[in-house]
């Protein structure tokens, strides 16, 4: 068995970036940038207003001012302002030439034609004025390679004179169930079946982030599940569920190998989890994942997940354990590294009831998996722990 830390690392290490293509901004969102991204032009690219007021000059405050015109957003006034005169403007209006100071309206008065300061008037020059390139100049960068496309960054993007952003293709994900107990979601019950339910979990997990093709169910017969992973194509990762454990009728490993795959590692020091393995199949990366579903879950959270971003361009890949305190105690862990199904609430984190690796109402009930190290020891009421978030 190797540690995950290893087994993460050693699983990226298979993986290329997908191929980069171009997207507009109204599709671009939850993507990964593929290059850097350079501001096109300077924005404010001028002196802009942030209030409703008069353009003034600071220096002759406090007036009085000969109101020589108006400057509204998207109509700035067309002259100079000379000494002794002020412009009527709104917010996001351009600076009429000559004046340096916002006069907000609150504070001011206007009799036939003539501008008064009445309250305390502006503190400083420059007071509620948006400065020419306060928020970035033509060059600037904006996004960098491996940033996540966010609404934000989005709208920096579109302010900053593009229409586009290059991104990595999203993977294409081949999503394989098999044993001979399952039988499909809202299917006729039948003696000794389960529903599968492996396939629509993971695929609502990589969804976000890859384009998930689920290849349905297949028997626990080593001749069929070779045919079936030697037809696979077009498909960046493969990820099976179920059979990868010892057993007479865990099969997959086999059928992979026979298929011609090249497995890399198999059995990782974790629980819930510890049958993972993971290799190459042509030129997809094959990730086996263990059936029960709660490990299923775990093994993908931590590393089928991570995976997909890393190959859809993400710099940061994998899950950020943030600290918690807990809220009961827990016994010391043992020789595998622990993820126990937890809510997490205002700071303080409290394990499920259960820690079975098949029980998926704790997992429903959880958004949160504590890690717990090799060995740690018994961990009191209120110590800082590392957490995981699902949601």
């Amino acid at each position: 068995m190797i540690d995950l830390a290893e087994a993460q690392a050693r699983l990226l290490a298979l993986a290329s970036k997908t191929p980069v293509e171009t997207l507009s901004l109204f599709e671009a969102n939850g993507r990964w940038a593929a290059t850097d991204l350079n501001a096109l032009r300077t924005q404010p690219a001028r002196d802009l207003s942030a209030m409703d007021g008069y353009a003034i000059r600071f220096a002759e405050r406090p007036g009085p001012w000969r109101m020589i015109g108006e400057s509204a957003a998207g109509r700035a006034f067309g002259g100079a302002m000379a000494p002794g005169e002020a412009v009527r403007i709104f917010t996001g209006a351009a600076l009429p030439d000559g004046a340096d100071t916002i006069l907000i309206q609150e504070d001011a008065r206007v009799t036939e034609g003539i501008l008064e300061m009445t309250g305390e008037g502006p503190p400083a020059k420059g007071a509620h004025v948006r400065a020419a390139g306060s928020d970035f100049h033509t060059g600037d960068a904006i996004l960098s390679t491996g940033d996540l496309v966010t609404p934000a960054r989005i709208a920096l993007a579109a302010l900053a004179g593009h229409a586009n952003i290059s991104v990595h293709r999203r993977p294409r994900i081949a999503l394989i169930s098999t044993g001979d107990e399952l039988r499909l979601p809202g299917s006729p019950d039948r003696p000794d079946t389960i529903p599968a339910s492996n396939a629509p979990m993971l695929t609502a997990l990589l969804a976000p982030v890859a384009e998930v093709i689920d290849w349905g169910i297949v028997a626990d017969d080593l001749e069929t599940l070779r045919a079936c992973f030697a037809g696979i194509a077009d498909v960046d990762i493969v990820i099976t569920t179920g059979g990868a454990s010892v057993g007479d009728h865990d099969l997959v490993r086999p059928a992979l190998e026979a298929a011609g795959a090249n497995l890399d590692f198999w059995k990782i020091a974790m629980r819930p989890g510890k049958p993972v393995m993971a290799g190459r199949l042509g030129d997809a990366i094959v990730i086996g994942l263990p059936g029960n579903p709660v490990s299923a879950y775990v093994t993908a959270f931590l590393m089928a997940l991570p995976v997909a971003r890393h190959m859809a361009g993400s710099r940061s890949p994998y899950p950020l354990a943030i600290p918690a305190r807990l809220g009961v105690a827990l016994a010391a862990n043992g020789p595998r590294l622990d993820h126990r199904r937890a809510v997490l609430t205002a700071g303080i984190v409290t394990p499920a009831p259960t820690n079975d690796s098949a029980m998926l109402a704790a997992l429903a009930a959880s958004n949160a998996l504590i890690v717990r190290e090799r060995y740690a020891p018994v961990a009191a009421v209120g110590a800082t722990i590392s957490v995981y978030q699902l949601d």
